[in-house]
């Protein structure tokens, strides 16, 4: 069965960068798009970016286009979404979720401070 881990959350302050990586391994396969969400408190989960199978087509809503971009890495048997994110604000304080088809990984806090 396929899982989805989450990591590279933390404390940033506004105007740095954090790296989330979101592994996906186990299962007859781990090719498919991959997808990032996050949902600040008292808010909607909301679509943050998206990305191919084979990583080549990439979607970033419009609230983080320009600081945000995604990528993936397809290694053997396992594969990797990260999302790079840069210039950070206050706003973008949530938890980050990462998602293929159906399934969710854990989610992993981002705090960004003023």
């Amino acid at each position: 069965q396929v899982q989805l881990v989450e990591s590279g959350g933390g404390l940033v302050q506004a105007g740095g960068s954090l790296r989330l990586s979101c592994e996906a391994s186990g299962g007859t396969s781990t090719h498919f798009g991959m997808n990032w969400f996050r949902q600040a408190p008292g808010k909607r989960r909301e679509f943050v970016a998206a990305i191919g199978a084979n990583g080549d087509n990439t979607l970033v809503a419009d609230s983080v286009k320009g600081r945000f971009t995604i990528s993936k890495d397809n290694a053997s048997g396992k594969s990797t979404v990260y999302l790079h994110m840069t210039s950070l604000n206050p706003e973008d304080t949530a938890v980050y979720y990462c998602n293929a088809n159906v399934l969710w990984g854990q989610g992993t806090q981002v705090n960004v401070s003023s």
